[in-house]
């Protein structure tokens, strides 16, 4: 292989990806930022350009705060305890179990399952009057909740969904990454005297710290931007959150924008607002995680 060979191949083996996220994922992203500018409605002629205003109107919207609040609070409800749960988890996965590979399996099967089926499923145990949650809490002596029509309530349910669904993947992800921790390091700290959690904590999480921040970082894009498990809670699929609003999302408010008040130059700066939080959410956890975990 000549030099220039050697120069230019690594460069042709890569441009596909970068070709493709320039044609389905850049593009897409500086075309919206541009729409955003524009009073652009579904059927317009001739757009017209209002530069900043859609940004003045979305933030003077009540609603948009509403679901920004809603969004925020599933979020920390459910990619908190996921996370630390996919920990545990992964540690005990990672014992001297029998059937480990069955085990392993089992943790993944929410996410395999239908995202419909288990939003349904969901829907039903968490229903108002003949739910399963509600009748096991009515065993023990507390009423039964209006899951639905709850702010607080409809966000526990939301978020069990989600941590139903991504714990085990998470969890199998850091697995992996405590399987490759070098087990002389385990057997040094043993020599030395030190307790399985003594050992977990000074070794395991620390070593664990690239894992947890690539979990950490897709669960905070993933769960900023939850569209799904909300709408299909709704009994009747809508995009509205519920009667108030109580559990709609940013993403919901975007599609209800978008797809049902045909205003695409608002639904576009909805999008890229939630962009840049998303961004700066991320970028916060990834710099909170590499201080906490040394």
């Amino acid at each position: 292989m000549s030099d220039v060979d050697a120069k230019i191949s690594p460069y042709l083996f890569v441009a596909p990806f970068f070709v493709l996220f320039g044609a389905i994922g850049l593009f897409p992203l500086l075309y919206t930022a541009y729409v955003s500018l524009f009073d652009w409605e579904v059927g317009a002629d001739e757009p017209g350009f209002i530069g900043l205003e859609n940004y003045r109107t979305l933030f003077e919207d009540d609603q948009f705060w509403n679901a920004l609040f809603n969004t925020f609070s599933i979020f920390v409800l459910s990619s908190g305890p996921q996370i630390v749960v996919a920990v545990v988890l992964a540690a005990l996965l990672n014992a001297n179990l029998r059937a480990r590979t069955g085990w392993r399996m089992g943790v993944l099967l929410p996410y395999v399952a239908s995202l419909v089926a288990l939003t349904i499923i969901f829907g039903n145990l968490f229903g108002p009057q003949y739910g399963l949650v509600n009748d096991v809490l009515g065993i023990v002596g507390i009423d039964p909740i209006d899951w639905q029509a709850s702010t607080f309530g409809s966000h526990v349910a939301i978020a069990s969904m989600v941590n139903w669904r991504w714990t085990g993947y998470n969890a199998l992800i850091i697995l992996a990454a405590m399987q490759a921790i070098p087990r002389d390091v385990y057997e040094a700290a043993l020599v030395d005297g030190a307790s399985a959690l003594r050992r977990f904590f000074s070794i395991t999480l620390p070593m664990l710290k690239p894992t947890l921040i690539f979990v950490i970082v897709t669960s905070t894009i993933g769960g900023l931007q939850i569209f799904t498990e909300p709408k299909l809670f709704e009994p009747s699929g809508g995009s509205g959150g519920g009667t108030e609003h109580q559990y709609q999302t940013v993403v919901l408010y975007l599609y209800q924008s978008a797809f049902q008040g045909l205003d695409l130059g608002y639904a576009s700066a909805i999008a890229w607002v939630l962009f840049l939080i998303v961004i700066a959410v991320a970028g916060l956890n990834f710099f909170i995680t590499r201080r906490a975990v040394r």
